[in-house]
């Protein structure tokens, strides 16, 4: 345990943006506690990180964590305090795409002006496991994260939160006007109200509602709702906890997993802009979204 030492935990760290997140934050000096559902795919990205640099690595070390299983995550808070007393900086990266896009035939057409609005594809993804499974790690699994650890980061003398978003979870691309308006009213925005869009958006899928005339976005439905959740959940811990800078950001559209490696940004570029927002200075913003390591709206 050291005083003057940063430590820092990635969720889903196992591959993709998270492993290159671990890599860069280590490169700083950071400690970093590398987290994966899987331990033998967790172990195996440790040694991966190890064999990719020159230097004798250290200072990554790999913790089992499924942020939607509430029994992994109480053993990591009693790892981290009592190997280093404190946490740092808290990167909640894992996440489910909550679809089985064809992003292929989406190649070209992502980011474009009406990609969500079901223009260029049908509504794939309203089932209701599919759904629920989703928000419960991008959304439920990263309110869990946060309140277990808030504790400990308020041990730091420089407590960072980093939500990892997304572009489709800004607000205009949620049609749902009730959804939206209870989402962009920041002066009355709290947890339970946030709670209350999950659920009814939620509830409407296991009602086998359609989603489209509930206003529900028409293509990556499940990661829009979860990813504009998380922005606004966002705004309040940063309110709650002024004492910790708190921020979610997308790191643009990145050759991952995810997008099946059909993205714009190398792993490598999108990590760097993560890791950019994750070590602001003190004085930075807090409550805020970024787009590329840029300030954006939400």
């Amino acid at each position: 345990m050291d005083a003057k030492t940063r430590y820092a935990i990635v969720t889903g760290g196992n591959k993709g943006l998270g492993f290159e997140v671990c890599k860069q934050l280590a490169a700083t000096g950071i400690t970093v506690v590398l987290t994966a559902r899987n331990e033998k795919r967790g172990l195996e990205a440790l040694e991966k990180l190890k064999e990719s640099t020159s230097d004798d690595v250290t200072n990554i070390i790999f913790h089992r964590l499924d942020v939607a299983d509430p029994s992994t995550i109480s053993p990591l808070v009693d790892f981290v305090e009592a190997k280093f007393g404190k946490l740092d900086i808290l990167i909640n990266n894992a996440a489910l795409l909550g679809s089985n896009i064809d992003w292929k035939y989406m190649e070209g057409i992502v980011g474009k002006p009406g990609w969500t609005d079901g223009k260029h594809g049908e509504l794939i993804d309203s089932q209701y496991e599919i759904a629920e499974e989703c928000l419960q790690v991008n959304y439920f699994g990263t309110k869990k994260m946060i309140e277990a650890f808030v504790p400990l980061l308020q041990l730091s003398d420089s407590p960072r939160i980093l939500n990892v978003s997304s572009g489709a979870g800004s607000l205009q691309k949620l049609p749902n006007e009730w959804a939206k308006g209870v989402l962009n009213d920041v002066d009355n925005l709290t947890e339970e109200r946030i709670d209350e869009v999950v659920k009814e958006f939620l509830k409407d899928c296991k009602d086998g509602t359609n989603l489209e005339t509930k206003g529900w976005p028409k293509i990556l439905t499940s990661y829009i709702v979860s990813k504009t959740a998380l922005n606004a959940y966002t705004r309040v811990v940063a309110k709650k906890f002024p004492g910790i800078l708190v921020n979610c950001a997308c790191p643009g559209y990145v050759k991952t997993d995810m997008t099946d490696n059909t993205g714009i940004l190398s792993v490598k570029e999108g990590a760097e802009n993560l890791v950019r927002v994750a070590l602001l200075p003190d004085d930075g913003p807090s409550g805020a979204f970024f787009q590329q390591a840029k300030l954006s709206s939400f």
